[in-house]
């Protein structure tokens, strides 16, 4: 579920592989369904037999929409029509690699984008295109070189300076670090443990000191010490929580 500061509330179906659009009024009251954008396409694997909306995100401020599909290996690039009450496809699909199964985003500013894909373990950058629409970059892996075992991504997030970026790995269980350059380019700085399995989301405390990893499958919250200066991470402590999937402050 996103939201933007007009009030306009997407959500992503999975199963469905769809989107819908609602509105949130000024007294906190969801209206009706509005819209729904019916996604469609399949990948080579088996769990891209058809469409599954991931997750949907507003670029900035705007009515302008991005959602990404599993299933089809595609970003879908939207805009909310408020006049004809549609979410209406305005721009050609950013494709990503077959079978990469794009899962969520991360916004670097206005800048570029970086999409994490669950399915090879890997984050993609994309960057605005001239003319429109998103031109594909490079590719990183989130996994160590020497690592041949089962893993597919789940979370990631950047420091609010735009300095650092985070991703889960559910199997090889850890959190991926990175420095980001000043031209959006990853800079491997390593990998931290997550204390658990299957570390599904993770998030940043608000003040940033402090990263908080949901185990899903260790029935655990795992919290981190953040350096701000390098970007690492240090043990502080576990909590018990039954198979915890999202956290939010």
């Amino acid at each position: 579920v996103t939201m933007n500061k007009q009030g306009n509330v997407l959500v992503a179906n999975y199963t469905g592989g769809n989107v819908g659009w609602l509105d949130l009024s000024s007294e906190g009251m969801l209206s009706k369904l509005k819209s729904v954008q019916q996604h469609k396409g399949s990948g080579p694997t088996d769990r891209q037999e058809s469409a599954h909306a991931h997750s949907t995100w507003f670029v900035g401020n705007s009515n302008a929409v991005i959602s990404v599909d599993l299933g089809t290996d595609e970003l879908w690039l939207s805009k909310i029509n408020s006049e004809a009450g549609k979410l209406e496809v305005h721009e050609e699909k950013v494709k990503m690699a077959a079978g990469a199964g794009p899962r969520h985003l991360a916004f670097h500013t206005d800048k570029w984008i970086y999409v994490l894909n669950e399915l090879n373990g890997t984050i993609t950058r994309i960057i605005p295109a001239e003319g429109g629409g998103y031109e594909v970059l490079e590719s990183v892996s989130t996994l160590p070189a020497d690592f041949d075992g089962f893993n597919k991504c789940a979370d990631i997030h950047l420091s609010s300076n735009g300095k650092f970026l985070y991703a889960s790995n559910r199997g090889h269980d850890s959190i991926v670090i990175y420095e980001v350059a000043e031209d959006g380019a990853l800079k491997l700085l390593g990998f931290e443990p997550t204390k658990g399995a299957t570390p599904r989301n993770f998030t940043l405390s608000p003040n940033e000191d402090f990263l908080l990893v949901a185990n899903k499958d260790a029935n655990n919250i795992v919290s981190f010490k953040r350096d701000a200066v390098s970007g690492g991470l240090e043990y502080v402590s576990t909590v018990d929580a039954p198979a915890p999937v999202c956290l939010l402050f």
